[in-house]
C-alpha cells in the first residue's frame, strides 16, 4: 500500500479497513474521494434496491456522493438499506411487487 501517487486519504482509510477488517469485505482503491466508491454484492442477495449482478440502488452511490463522505458512511448506509428497502427506487421490480404482496 505504499503508493505515493494515491491521496493520503484512501491510504489512510483502506489501511484501516485492511487492519480492522469487516466480514465479508474487501477494499481497493479508486477515483475515491473524488467519485463514489464502486460497491457491489458478490454474494446473491434477495433484497428490492439490489439487483442480480449485486448492484446497490442507494443515493449517496450516485448523485448524492460528497467527497466529504467516508467509506464507513458508505458501508452504514448500505446497512441502513439492508434493514430498511426503498420501495419508491427499486432495482429490482419483481422482488418490490412480490414484498408489496406480502
Amino acid at each position: 500500500m505504499a503508493n505515493s501517487n494515491l491521496p493520503r486519504r484512501i491510504i489512510k482509510e483502506t489501511q484501516r479497513l485492511l487492519s480492522e477488517p469487516a466480514p465479508g469485505i474487501s477494499v481497493s482503491p479508486e477515483e475515491y474521494p473524488m467519485a463514489p466508491p464502486k460497491v457491489r454484492f458478490l454474494t446473491k442477495i434477495y433484497h428490492p434496491n439490489i439487483d442480480k449482478l449485486g448492484r446497490i440502488c442507494l443515493d449517496i452511490l450516485k448523485d448524492k456522493w460528497s467527497p466529504a463522505l467516508q467509506i464507513q458512511t458508505v458501508l452504514l448506509s448500505i446497512q441502513a438499506l439492508l434493514s430498511t428497502p426503498n420501495p419508491d427506487d427499486p432495482l429490482s421490480e419483481n422482488i418490490c411487487k412480490a414484498l408489496e404482496d406480502k
